[in-house]
């Protein structure tokens, strides 16, 4: 498919050292000259002209060590309506980059065209005002991890690096909000203590932030801006920006695999931050405007399926094998042990932008070797026409799952039409992932991510509050399917206090507790709030940043989330890869118990009828599951006032003892029951049951 290997192109582009020097190289098909401009630290530039090869440029300087600061300037046609927008006056960035410097200077004339039109150039120099790529001299890959977790054996927890660490007390001032706070024994204890198996980190390609963003004052704190899919962020390195990033990122993956957490990465292959035309020029767009971006009909602007003023052109194979080779960069040397893909459908877009199931990056992932076992998940949705693809993906892959979102907070806030729906997704949402072999981990259940209302704003707000973001509050979702119990905010009236905390428990038991796998957001296990704002990506603040020091009312729910974690690493049930369905269990002679692989119950101990599927009114659904050796009933309960429950007859178990629940203490006296005895529900509950089973057929 490539001109030729991966392993030809990594080492006849970027910046290779060698002992005696350092070989540079560029792909830029298009052009008709290219420098490279080595940059001294008092910013004077040595420019050597680059020699052409099949659509490459080269060049070998002599004497070049680790830290020296580079980029191009790529001379050829400028001509906006082919495509073409060369302009040598641009100091470019290097694609495959290992390090890039922090910084723009937003003053400065980084757009490479003038201010009166987009398709007039600017002949102004951008090298004192744009980053800058960085030699880096090769250190050891991070150590991997002993054991890699199947997906269905994993708790996944979403963080930002340095939100999660700005304010941990436990950690030196001085690595706050760093990779190295990330790594501190403080921060690794506490994850596995809450029974987390991977951290999934918001962007860590070095990212930029948007000009209107900084007009506002404010900065793109997600990340989900990435102008070098190499590169780690500099900034969120602890002692420096000419390669330290990349030590400091391996010893974090390091300290992460020494305590058995993997790492998954949120990468943002979808567009880069140079934008639309009207964006910066700092690399892709000065080397190859037609090459790496899609583009519309008339070639004169970018064809945008992402929101954010530009496409990268995976229809292009250089372009596709930049992105393969980078998340072959990211396994072997970085260390990362799985990849979710922001708006994954732009990735399979063919060159009339129309998705492609069958597009070369998902054939050439499905064979890689080097990605045999890597963690696949697809963010199934852009904003293109027919971008909607979740349940699309096949085998290899694992999606988000916004329909589970949705339906659980629904249900907790009261809002179903009978329990039909709930069912489908505790069970792992067959209607969409049960197809073509597919397991139940194709599903990644999650009702919370760093794109919303935490959990508690969840039980605090009806409505977004967004005005610090300077949009006027039109920005963020309107649909958070929320409820605030009473009033609007923070409140210091008990019961609604009490209430809220319920609900949190609620959710993140039925997260917990779903066939599928669990993605919790950092903070939701200890009531973390943004103060209603629904889009934090530009809230490098204490709205965004993780704040330990959480109120006593909520303190509590680690324990739980702890509880929850273990009852999901002790049960086979939750965590069987098969979609279960409605079989009788049988004893080793083939005799059937008169119980179920998989049954939903009523209240009264029965199984749902037709009827019961169809009361739109109902509120509570017992979710029984069973092998040969072992049974697990899980209670959810979403009224208003106590409910009576009888449990089933010991045909499905002779005793059944709560080993978890969401309510107070004092509302579970009792804890073990007989077949066909009754607890009271409280309201709004859930309830874990391990169930005592026969393994021989009972007699009529």
């Amino acid at each position: 498919m490539f001109p030729f290997s991966t392993a030809e192109r990594n080492t006849s582009l970027g910046a290779n050292l060698t002992d005696d020097g350092c070989s540079f190289g560029l792909w830029a098909p298009r052009a008709e000259k290219v420098e490279l401009a080595l940059v001294d630290e008092d910013g004077s530039q040595r420019i050597f002209e680059m020699q052409p090869s099949d659509g490459s440029w080269n060049i070998f300087i002599p004497g070049v060590k680790a830290k020296q600061r580079y980029g191009f300037r790529v001379h050829g046609q400028w001509a906006p309506d082919k495509g073409m927008r060369s302009n040598p006056h641009k100091l470019l960035l290097d694609p495959l980059a290992k390090a890039i410097t922090a910084g723009i200077d937003y003053s400065g004339p980084i757009f490479d065209h003038a201010k009166e039109s987009y398709y007039v150039p600017d002949v102004k120099d951008s090298a004192a005002y744009v980053p800058l790529s960085v030699v880096v001299e090769p250190t050891k890959p991070a150590r991997p991890i002993k054991n890699r977790k199947a997906l269905s054996d994993s708790v996944i927890y979403e963080l930002h690096v340095k939100g999660f660490t700005k304010l941990h007390p436990a950690v030196p001032e001085h690595l706050r909000g760093s990779y190295a706070g990330l790594a501190y024994p403080a921060v690794t204890d506490y994850l596995k203590s809450i029974g987390v198996t991977a951290v999934e980190l918001l962007p860590v390609h070095h990212f930029i932030s948007e000009p209107f963003l900084i007009r506002r004052g404010l900065v793109n704190y997600w990340g989900y801006n990435p102008i070098g899919f190499f590169a780690p962020h500099s900034g969120y390195c602890s002692v420096g920006s000419l390669g330290e990033q990349v030590s400091e990122f391996k010893a974090m993956v390091s300290a992460l695999h020494d305590a058995d957490i993997e790492v998954i990465i949120d990468v943002v292959y979808n567009h880069t931050g140079e934008g639309g035309i009207d964006g910066p020029t700092l690399c892709y767009r000065g080397i190859d405007h037609q090459g790496y971006y899609r583009l519309t009909p008339d070639l004169r602007s970018d064809y945008d399926v992402t929101g954010c003023g530009n496409s990268i052109n995976t229809s292009h194979d250089d372009v596709l094998e930049l992105i393969i080779s980078s998340m072959r960069y990211w396994v072997q040397e970085m260390g990362v042990d799985g990849f979710r893909f922001d708006l994954a459908p732009e990735l399979i877009r063919d060159k009339h932008h129309n998705v492609d199931l069958a597009h070369p990056f998902k054939q050439i992932i499905d064979s890689d070797p080097i990605l045999s076992d890597i963690k696949m998940i697809a963010e199934p949705w852009d904003v293109g026409p027919d971008g909607y693809q979740i349940g699309a993906w096949g085998s290899r892959w694992s999606e988000w799952n916004d329909q589970y979102r949705s339906q659980i907070r629904d249900y907790w806030r009261g809002y179903n039409n009978g329990v039909g729906q709930l069912a489908t997704r505790l069970s792992g949402s067959s209607d969409i992932f049960n197809q073509n072999g597919r397991p139940s981990s194709a599903s990644i259940n999650f009702v919370t991510a760093h794109d919303g209302f935490t959990m508690r704003d969840l039980t605090t707000y009806n409505n977004k509050h967004n005005k610090r973001n300077g949009e006027k509050n039109h920005d963020g979702s309107n649909d958070n399917r929320s409820c605030n119990y009473g009033i609007e905010g923070e409140t210091d009236i008990p019961e609604i206090n009490e209430l809220r905390a319920r609900q949190v428990r609620n959710m993140l038991a039925t997260l917990m507790l779903s066939r599928g796998v669990p993605m919790v957001t950092a903070g939701d296990e200890f009531g973390r709030t943004q103060m209603g704002n629904n889009n934090a990506y530009c809230q490098d603040s204490p709205i965004g940043w993780v704040n330990w020091e959480s109120d006593p009312e909520w303190a509590h729910i680690r324990d739980l989330m702890a509880k929850l974690a273990q009852i999901r690493a002790d049960s086979g049930l939750i965590r069987n890869q098969r979609f279960l369905g409605h079989d009788e269990i049988k004893d080793s002679e083939g005799r059937g118990l008169g119980r179920y692989e998989l049954a939903w119950l009523t209240e009264s101990g029965t199984e749902m009828n037709m009827d019961d599927w169809h009361d739109k009114s109902r509120k509570i659904l017992g979710m029984y599951m069973s092998d040969a050796d072992n049974a697990e009933l899980i209670w959810y309960y979403n009224g208003t006032e106590p409910l009576e429950v009888t449990l089933p007859d010991d045909s499905w178990g002779k005793k059944f003892s709560i080993e978890l629940h969401t309510g107070l203490d004092e509302e579970f006296a009792e804890k073990e029951f007989s077949s066909g005895k009754f607890f009271v529900m409280p309201a709004r509950t859930v309830v874990y049951m391990k169930v005592s089973v026969d393994d021989k057929q009972q007699c009529a």
